[in-house]
């Protein structure tokens, strides 16, 4: 009898969490009004009873016989998390918790390691480490498979639970075991947690004409962040006639702030739309007139730790032939999460919806495919030579450009030198600059016109065939035999 009732008590509240959902839906989604201009009707479904007693045998079971004794709101806390977890990586229960996580998540400030993970196959799965953070610092990288945290093993654990775990007091240390591949044994490294605050956009002109903009992850403030950092670049370069952007280990983020950079870079159509069985999963973004780069060459770098945000970032460029997408293939998440409030303290994170890019690629669990394939690989400099140099010989003229170029490197702060250090050294980075600066090039001299005396292509008239001719010495020009 008791578990007949907690049968009804269960129909009873899923059937007042579905229609509070349902009123609660229309107030998480607002920037997109054409989404509530056509709602989709909500649709009763039949309760699944048989399951349901199923549910209450399992529960009254639990509570008769388990080895230890667990309280009733525990075992439903415990059903609810198991029931969003079997949906997909990325739908979780918010306990009070997570709420603070996720707006430490989005605004960029938070303690722990820097690291943005997932789970696979029981195990934490590093997506990307977050820019001068202790994780990126360290040496994690995008695909190590975290297996101990303090030498606990981490199969068992919820995401949550690993999460917790690697967060902690700033200055304290913490052990992490994982798995790379390439490397047959599991590698130790040893963090020191610290107060994490990431800026999410930083710029650094590489010379005169061409300028780099790094996005680490996707705030609530990266379309701002992205204007500011774009005009301070157009200040230092002469002429500003190429941009490189660089998503590569880019988690992702906020969707707004992708679409708000893409829209910056794109005079007019779609960005991103999403694709949902509900109302809410029903989005569409567009660009709104003007380009505030003018229409010069851009290079986007993406790699398999550019994920959700980056994604669509990437994607809109690619298919608006706005940008060269260089790299690896993406992360591949194509799917969109919405904040679903229960009360004040507790909620889902709900996956709602796909996203697709504008020519209506679904890019979940595929990624972004790169215009140009650049795996990662290592610069190093060659010894040098022994060679003689002008500088070498006694008496050599000084080169009357050393003062000036003195000056102009020590307005250069130590994290620009360090960045700079960085770039010389990164392999597709570099690739990325030579791409870019014959783009630049090709346009310039397609932009200007060739002398009329020096057309090789002029239409002959006379029906010949032209000759070679070569100059011998001390004799005029014959043709060529």
């Amino acid at each position: 009898m008791k578990f007949n009732h907690l049968i009804s008590a269960f129909c009873l509240g899923m059937a007042f969490a579905t229609a509070m959902h349902a009123e609660e839906a229309v107030d998480v989604i607002t920037t997109d009004k054409s989404a509530t201009e056509a709602p989709v009707e909500e649709k009763t479904l039949p309760l699944p009873l048989n399951d349901l007693r199923k549910f209450a045998d399992v529960f009254g079971k639990i509570k008769q016989d388990y080895v230890e004794e667990i309280d009733d709101q525990t075992l439903i806390r415990y059903a609810i998390k198991g029931m969003l977890s079997g949906l997909d990586p990325h739908s979780s229960y918010l306990e009070p918790s997570a709420y603070t996580d996720l707006q430490q998540s989005t605004t960029g400030a938070f303690g722990g390691l820097g690291i943005e993970v997932g789970m696979e196959n029981g195990f934490i799965k590093v997506i990307a480490p977050i820019d001068d953070t202790p994780a990126q610092q360290g040496g994690m990288q995008a695909g190590d498979l975290i297996i101990e945290l303090d030498g606990k093993p981490v199969k068992g654990m919820s995401l949550s639970q690993a999460v917790d775990t690697m967060r902690g007091e700033a200055g304290t240390n913490i052990m992490l075991k994982i798995v790379r591949a390439g490397n047959r044994d599991p590698l130790r490294l040893t963090l020191t947690r610290a107060i994490i605050k990431t800026p999410s956009v930083r710029h650094i002109a590489l010379d005169d004409n061409y300028g780099y903009l790094r996005i680490s992850q996707f705030q609530g403030k990266t379309g701002q962040d992205f204007a500011t950092q774009l005009e301070k670049l157009k200040t230092k370069l002469e002429e500003f006639r190429g941009l490189i952007i660089d998503l590569r280990n880019n988690p992702g983020g906020v969707l707004q702030a992708s679409v708000e950079v893409a829209d910056q870079m794109l005079e007019e159509g779609l960005i991103v739309y999403t694709k949902g069985r509900s109302s809410i999963g029903q989005l569409s973004f567009s660009a709104t007139p003007g380009d505030d780069t003018n229409g010069i060459p851009i290079i986007v770098l993406i790699d398999e730790g550019s994920a959700s945000a980056s994604e669509i970032l990437a994607g809109a460029l690619q298919d608006h032939d706005r940008a060269v997408i260089m790299g690896t293939q993406s992360f591949g998440k194509g799917s969109v999460q919405n904040i679903l409030t229960l009360d004040e303290d507790h909620g889902l994170k709900l996956t709602t919806a796909r996203y697709y890019t504008p020519s209506g690629r679904s890019i979940q669990a595929e990624g972004i495919i790169p215009d140009i394939q650049v795996n990662r690989a290592k610069l190093s400099d060659e010894q040098e030579s022994n060679a003689y140099r002008e500088s070498d010989l006694a008496g050599h003229l000084s080169n009357d450009n050393e003062s000036k170029e003195a000056k102009e490197e020590s307005t250069e702060s130590d994290e620009e030198k360090r960045m700079r250090e960085r770039m010389e050294k990164d392999f597709q980075l570099q690739e990325a600059i030579s791409l870019l600066k014959a783009i630049d090039i090709l346009k310039i001299k397609q932009q200007t016109p060739m002398p009329e005396t020096a057309s090789l292509n002029a239409e002959r008239t006379d029906n010949t065939k032209p000759e070679l001719l070569v100059e011998k010495q001390g004799a005029p020009l014959t043709p060529a035999e």
